[in-house]
């Protein structure tokens, strides 16, 4: 059992059900996480998609946002799609006012960058690291990343745009995984937490 790592999602806005599932399929024992005490007890972290905006005020509101950028700076190991891509960057091009990242990733993001709500779509997507061919990955207003700094590895492409970054124990996707029952990227994940713990 101790070779199961406790990674947590955060419960705080988005698609966390999902999220548990995938992981727990990853043979990860998966809890919700919204307070910074249950944040203690985790070897690793996903932030899941939602309002990215919405998102950084509810860590700010429930004492979540300095205990998160304490233990991605301490190296814990952290996952975020979509908006959770944009709170894992160290710059948003756009962001809305008092929005603010935990940062991880050195990038610079662009929030919606693929459109708005109407416009999600869902792509084959080839990403480093992860054998048996493209996941599938669906893109809902989606950001992407506009660039990357030397420390930050890109690990998968879309259209042109990269759209999955790893920078040591962060990752972060543009699209969402956890939509599909493709659970690679989750097995990927639990491995850098497997790794650290």
């Amino acid at each position: 059992m101790s070779d199961t790592p406790v990674i947590g999602v955060l419960a705080l806005q988005g698609d966390v059900r999902e999220h548990l599932i995938a992981l727990a399929s990853a043979d990860a024992q998966a809890r919700p996480v919204r307070r910074p005490e249950e944040l203690a007890e985790v070897d690793g972290l996903v932030i899941p998609g939602g309002e990215s905006t919405t998102m950084s005020k509810l860590a700010v509101l429930f004492g979540m946002m300095e205990p998160l950028r304490e233990r991605v700076r301490a190296g814990m190991p952290v996952y975020g799609t979509c908006a959770g891509m944009i709170l894992l960057a160290e710059k948003i091009l756009d962001p809305r006012s008092g929005q603010e990242t935990v940062g991880g990733i050195d990038m610079i993001v662009r929030r919606n960058a693929f459109g708005r709500q109407n416009e999600s779509f869902e792509a084959a997507v080839e990403v480093d690291g992860i054998e048996g061919g493209p996941v599938e990955g669906v893109f809902i207003r989606a950001p992407w990343v506009e660039s990357v700094g030397a420390e930050a590895e890109v690990i998968a492409e879309h259209g042109g745009h990269i759209v999955a970054v790893r920078q040591r124990n962060v990752l972060a996707t543009s699209f969402h995984p956890e939509l599909t029952g493709d659970h690679r990227v989750h097995a990927l994940f639990v491995d850098m937490v497997r790794a650290v713990k």
